[in-house]
């Protein structure tokens, strides 16, 4: 494969605005969004850095005007990437110049805002042209002259937003530029022309456009693989149906929320192709999914319902007659996994079974032992994402996912490693001692717990370095054996808010009373009240809780 072409060069306006170039905003971007705050800042950073001194024009030093990322081949026409807000706004400068000027240098401006067809108007090949729904208006009112004139007499509040910054950054130019005298306006005009300058980034190949604009982007604009793949979907719809089709997409990205959408597509991704991304989301979603040869149906059997499933999910807002709140609760658990790879089996499998709670609430009940399962046993991503590919391939054909060789299922040396790490130091795993045990006093509680504390602590009750003249010190005589229980499951409890860390050396009666009991002298965790109900913490008590405590584990993700 022939690598992409990356060129980057600094031109000035009157090289961007000329015959080399001619700009399109492709469809997924957002419509012209500049105010009259950013349009003023703009004009007033230019009239600064001209400054009032008589120097030569050529002279004065130049002004950067940041960059813009194109799709670009080696032809004129050019895809802006980013950059869509710096050039509409230069372009709204220049036609507010030549509506400023004297008749005499009109011409000079209207051929950075246009090349003439002198035989039929109708052919004027304009330097910039914006999305579809605005463009017309852009030529009409900005770039054709003559245009601005009419723009004055047009009412603002039956035009869109974008149309109404157009209009308004327009008339603030026209405005300021009355301040200034012919001469002024001649020398601002060679200024912005001569010696502003863009460095335009361009290259032919979407993806890397993208990856660019990512790399050099860092004022919040959001441009996404969702936008592009907007533009590239809708495109492809009959224009009398892509308004239709524009509003679904629209309603259910705003349902979701940006960032949530755009990670929609990746799971997309692994329910059709089952394997770990190789290249970029944008390229491996157009080259495997291949969404442009039935759009409609893309959106509607595929984006709309796996979207509202994934939002049933992050919400926790499944909704039936009955099981909704045991289903909701699974979503609850699986919201802690600290990966997302279970991700597309769970919405693919409530997209498809969205009007049968119990074979939801059977599913979700394995999914939730699966992904609690890799996660103790700290499977690598490449693990994760075979067994996850393995169980969609099994939905998708309509395996029996409860039989015991279904990648649903936990296999039997796979109970007994999860079994083995459960019963030992488990305080020691750090990226799973604290779901286990949230897992563990919810379970004791017979689900009734709620977590809803800043700040959830794992404590030990026999101390890790007991005073030596404490009664620690009876209960466990060496160090070897403070060793062998201090972070095991039943020497530990949770508690809500940090506490004094001197604290922790209390002795058993004492620890009970202030450091594992709440202003109202209950505990808001079912692990720490059972050990406020035992006299002495000795090895046999621990002994005995850590057999209760895995046996309620064992119950809880069925690992016998």
């Amino acid at each position: 494969m022939s690598a992409v072409k990356i060129q980057a060069t600094d031109y000035p306006i009157s090289k961007v605005f000329s015959n080399d170039f001619v700009f399109t905003i492709p469809l997924y971007q957002r419509p012209y969004a500049w105010t009259t705050e950013q349009a003023g800042e703009l004009l007033e950073d230019l009239i600064t850095a001209l400054g009032d001194s008589d120097d030569k024009i050529d002279e004065i030093n130049p002004y950067f005007l940041g960059n813009i990322v194109l799709i670009k081949g080696d032809k004129r026409d050019a895809q802006v990437v980013d950059g869509q807000q710096r050039l509409t706004t230069l372009t709204i400068l220049l036609a507010a110049l030549r509506t400023s000027v004297s008749k005499e240098h009109i011409h000079i401006l209207t051929k950075y805002l246009y090349e003439k067809d002198d035989f039929d108007p109708g052919d004027n090949v304009y330097r910039l042209n914006l999305r579809e729904r605005d463009a017309q208006f852009f030529k009409e009112y900005i770039q054709d002259e003559g245009g601005i004139e009419k723009l004055k007499n047009l009412h603002s509040a039956k035009l869109s937003d974008s149309r109404k910054n157009i209009k308004e950054n327009t008339l603030l130019f026209v405005k300021r530029l009355q301040l200034f005298t012919n001469n002024q306006l001649l020398r601002l005009t060679q200024f912005i022309i001569k010696r502003c300058f863009l460095v335009v980034v361009s290259t032919p190949d979407i993806d890397s456009a993208y990856r660019i604009f990512s790399v050099i982007n860092n004022r919040g604009m959001d441009l996404s693989h969702a936008d592009i793949l907007k533009a590239e979907i809708i495109g492809k719809i009959p224009l009398e149906q892509q308004d239709k089709y524009t509003t679904k997409w629209e309603e259910l990205e705003e349902k979701l929320g940006r960032d949530i959408f755009k990670s929609l597509f990746s799971h997309i991704r692994m329910i059709n192709v089952k394997s770990k991304p190789r290249e970029s989301i944008l390229k491996e979603f157009l080259n495997d999914i291949k969404p442009i040869h039935a759009p409609q149906q893309l959106i509607d059997k595929i984006l709309i319902p796996l979207g509202e499933a994934f939002y049933d999910i992050n919400n926790q807002a499944y909704h039936s007659d009955i099981l909704s709140e045991k289903v909701n609760q699974f979503f609850r658990w699986l919201q802690l996994i600290d990966n997302s790879d279970w991700i597309p089996p769970a919405i693919l499998y409530l997209a498809r079974n969205y009007n049968n709670p119990e074979l939801l609430v059977r599913f979700f009940t394995d999914l939730d032992r699966l992904a609690s399962g890799l996660m103790i046993q700290r499977a690598n991503i490449n693990e994760r994402i075979e067994r996850y590919s393995k169980l969609l391939y099994a939905i998708e054909i309509g395996e029996d996912l409860y039989a015991s060789h279904s990648p649903l299922q936990l296999k039997m040396e796979e109970k007994q490693y999860i079994l083995k790490i459960l019963n030992d130091d488990l305080y020691l795993m750090k990226k799973i001692r604290l779901y286990v045990l949230i897992r563990l006093d919810t379970a004791l509680s017979e689900g009734k717990a709620s977590y809803h504390f800043h700040n959830i602590t794992i404590e030990h009750v026999l101390p890790q370095n007991p005073i030596s003249n404490s009664v620690w010190a009876n209960w466990f005589a060496t160090q070897e054996e403070r060793d062998q229980y201090v972070n095991r499951i039943g020497n530990l409890v949770l508690l809500s808010s940090y506490k004094n860390s001197q604290a922790q050396n209390y002795d058993f009666e004492l620890k009970k009373q202030k450091y594992f009991t709440t202003k109202t002298g209950v505990s808001n965790f079912a692990l720490t009240t059972q050990v406020l109900m035992e006299k002495e913490w000795t090895p046999e008590v621990i002994n005995k809780r850590q057999e209760q405590l895995i046996d309620r584990l064992k119950q809880v993700w069925r690992l016998q």
